[in-house]
């Protein structure tokens, strides 16, 4: 649906433009012309009003003048700078939830035209542990947004709700994480909360996890067992283990439990990169039930508090 708004967004932009150059090439003069034929005849310059009547500007050239700076600004803000994404599932939760309304940065992993998303600029690549929108590799159509977990040549292992990664760490390579080359390292995790969450009757446990320097919390649940029987199966590999290709990434949500991520279809292409989300600028709440009057869509408050940086 995104992809759509901005082709329509780029047609908008184009099309204004165009019928106001036209205009401005072709059409204009000759309404000068005819406003300059009548103000000598008249023997004084004519009113706004008369010069409307001898040489109306067409309602079309009118409606695009008016509607192309503001929407190409909104083309060249939303195409290459941040773009608002809404945050549709509980894939990422606690770090985002049902209701959030991110900022994506466009240009943080280069910068790509609005249409064929060819690459025009490069720039910096994901690091571990960014939350990245990327468009779906199964259907480019729709967005997803995971946190990166393995960059191009990592071999990611995820056993026991575990996370272990031995990091590509090549000759002369400078190492830019906090995890050890050439072995595989299991990321710590702290128990922060319990029973914050619910999934189908089962208690969440919110952990700290140790992917960064900083880190980040992750929801689990202990009671629901590992779908290993639906993960991607990579050649060479066990069924929990991935190797990331080269210029790929691996994506997992933050609510290990219950997301469709990296585990299940694979890796996500660098061309498939939209932004890193960075700020949370609305949060929603929707607690309307089916007896309810209002329907579900329609907010029942706003959480203030969830307004910022994103970690």
């Amino acid at each position: 649906m995104a992809g759509y708004f901005s082709i329509l967004l780029v047609l908008l932009t184009l099309g204004s433009g165009l019928i106001w150059l036209i205009d401005h090439l072709m059409y204009a003069p000759k309404r000068q012309e005819r406003l300059a034929l009548a103000q000598t005849s008249a023997g004084a310059k004519l009113d706004d009003e008369t010069a409307a009547l001898i040489a109306p500007e067409p309602v079309l050239t009118e409606t695009a003048k008016s509607i192309f700076p503001m929407i190409a600004a909104i083309t060249i803000f939303r195409s290459f700078i941040f773009e608002p994404f809404q945050i549709p599932s509980g894939s990422m939760m606690p770090t985002l939830l049902v209701g959030d309304f991110i900022l994506v940065q466009k240009y943080s992993y280069g910068i790509k035209d609005p249409v064929w998303r060819t690459q025009l600029v490069e720039m910096d690549e994901p690091e571990r542990g960014d939350i990245v929108v990327f468009k779906f590799p199964g259907n480019e159509t729709i967005d997803y947004i995971k946190r990166t977990i393995g960059l191009p040549g990592d071999k990611v292992v995820y056993r026991d709700k575990h996370l272990y990664i031995q990091p590509k760490c090549a000759e002369g390579e400078v190492n830019r994480s906090n995890l050890q080359c050439g072995e595989y390292n299991k990321i710590d995790m702290e128990v922060k909360d319990r029973g914050e969450f619910m999934l189908k009757g089962m208690e969440s446990v919110r952990i700290n996890e140790s992917l960064t320097e900083d880190g980040h919390d992750i929801l689990i649940y202990p009671e629901v067992p590992e779908k290993k029987g639906r993960y991607f199966r990579q050649a060479g590999t066990r069924t929990d283990e991935w190797v990331v290709p080269a210029d790929h990434y691996f994506m997992m949500g933050d609510n290990r439990d219950n997301s469709e991520d990296g585990r299940f279809w694979g890796f996500v292409p660098k061309e498939n990169l939209v932004g890193k989300a960075v700020f949370i600028w609305m949060s929603f709440e929707f607690e309307n039930g089916p007896d309810d009057v209002l329907p579900g869509w329609v907010p029942t408050g706003v959480r203030f508090e969830r307004l910022g940086n994103i970690q």
